[in-house]
């Protein structure tokens, strides 16, 4: 199938043509004909497959066609890179250039996203945050709004914007194409989408949490002392044959980011790092160093999990295992995009194995363990995921003590 089967006008296809956008994805297939028709949709892919192209491709094609006056699309991300991304996606794809788009994030001057929405914005593409505070202000006007796009929810929900994600519900027409977009979806955040969508259709292209396809994963069994020690050694060994050339590293914490960089750095490695303490110019020029080459390592939290949009991360590396098994999903979806062949490689101290667990059965599958000679690592059978887990059992706590790694003298 090609564009020109979906029910795109024929500029909306020009545009797709210049980008180089061949064949649509199979999200894209099943998603832009019930959005062109105005259906209420929940759309949940793995990432990488183009979900953004999958809502914003009819949504610029309707605009196209209404010419209506005000505001009448806003997108919410739960992160200021996410809608960066988005907007860069919204500008590649726009072909009347007089439906302007307004950025609208946290670290950013806001009487100049203020300036911006009085020059007559058609779409809003923003952070929850910073658009209740415009609301506050009365600068920004959502009772036109005809399409609501939520992307990544249940990020949102994870971070803690559910409150402000109803106190913008309520703010907008009951009237409205409501469409949602995620790599995962907890059960929570799909009621929540139902409870406010007119009979939405479930596009399902790949079974929730499952990781990417093109990713070949791995879990390195490490001790606690011996993890910074095994990251150099992966970095710092890699042949042509594994060449570790763009390298994407999640840890769980600001400091840990810092402390990371600041250590990798000192061994000569070309680093630069991303974190919620960092401004936005620092965000947004540590993500340009690293996309145009001249950082090889991007350290950083699970804010760049999602939205973080480069071209050819060779590796992710999960220096420590997240919180939530949801986020490996997305760290994981980093490498791997656009059909090219990805590695993500877990670090996990024996601490982190009731962690691995939850995640191998969140994605279906076990991921394949590796104990590096050197490195006090345990030899772990990878666990069923047919087998639930019991927290609270005698046998738990008594695994929990026996991977309870061993301090130095």
């Amino acid at each position: 199938m090609n564009f020109s089967q979906l029910g795109l006008a024929d500029a909306q296809l020009r545009v797709c043509e210049s980008l180089g956008y061949s064949n649509p994805t199979p999200i894209q297939i099943k998603c832009i004909p019930l959005i062109l028709s105005g259906e209420d949709v929940i759309g949940c892919a793995e990432t990488g497959t183009g979900k953004t192209a999958a809502f914003l491709l009819p949504i610029i094609n309707n605009l196209s066609a209404q010419k209506l006056p005000g505001i009448r699309v806003l997108v919410l991300a739960p992160t200021r890179e996410l809608a960066l991304q988005i907007q860069k996606n919204y500008s590649e794809l726009n072909h009347l250039k007089g439906n302007k788009s307004v950025l609208v994030i946290g670290g950013a001057n806001i009487h100049s996203q203020i300036a911006d929405l009085r020059r007559k914005a058609t779409i809003v593409i923003a952070t929850p945050g910073r658009l209740l505070d415009l609301t506050e202000r009365r600068a920004i006007d959502l009772s036109g709004v005809g399409v609501l796009v939520l992307d990544e929810a249940d990020r949102m929900l994870d971070m803690g914007f559910l409150p402000a994600i109803k106190r913008i519900l309520a703010m907008l027409p009951a009237k409205r194409q409501t469409l949602l977009f995620s790599a995962t979806m907890s059960s929570t955040i799909e009621s929540l989408a139902r409870s406010t969508m007119r009979q939405p259709k479930l596009v399902e292209v790949n079974r929730r949490g499952r990781a990417a396809q093109m990713v070949e994963q791995t879990a390195y069994s490490v001790s606690l002392e011996n993890k910074t020690a095994l990251l150099l050694d992966l970095l710092e060994r890699a042949n042509e044959k594994d060449s570790l050339e763009k390298v994407l590293v999640f840890t769980r914490t600001r400091r840990g980011s810092e402390r990371l960089s600041h250590i990798l750095k000192a061994r000569n490695h070309k680093v630069t790092r991303i974190h919620a303490d960092r401004t936005q110019p620092q965000r947004e020029a540590a993500l340009r160093q690293f996309r145009d080459g001249h950082a090889r390592v991007l350290v950083a939290t699970d804010i760049a999990a999602r939205g973080l949009d480069v071209d050819a991360v060779s590796h992710v590396i999960n220096y420590d295992v997240p919180n939530a098994p949801e986020d490996y999903v997305h760290r994981v979806g980093r490498t791997g995009r656009a059909g090219k062949q990805g590695k993500a490689i877990t670090i996990v101290t024996p601490v982190d194995e009731l962690s691995m667990r939850s995640i191998e059965r969140l994605i279906g599958q076990p991921v394949k363990r590796v104990v590096p000679e050197g490195f006090g690592g345990l030899q772990v059978t990878a666990s069923s995921t047919r087998k639930p887990f019991v927290p609270f059992g005698r046998a738990s706590r008594s695994a929990v003590r026996s991977f309870r790694p061993q301090r130095g003298r």
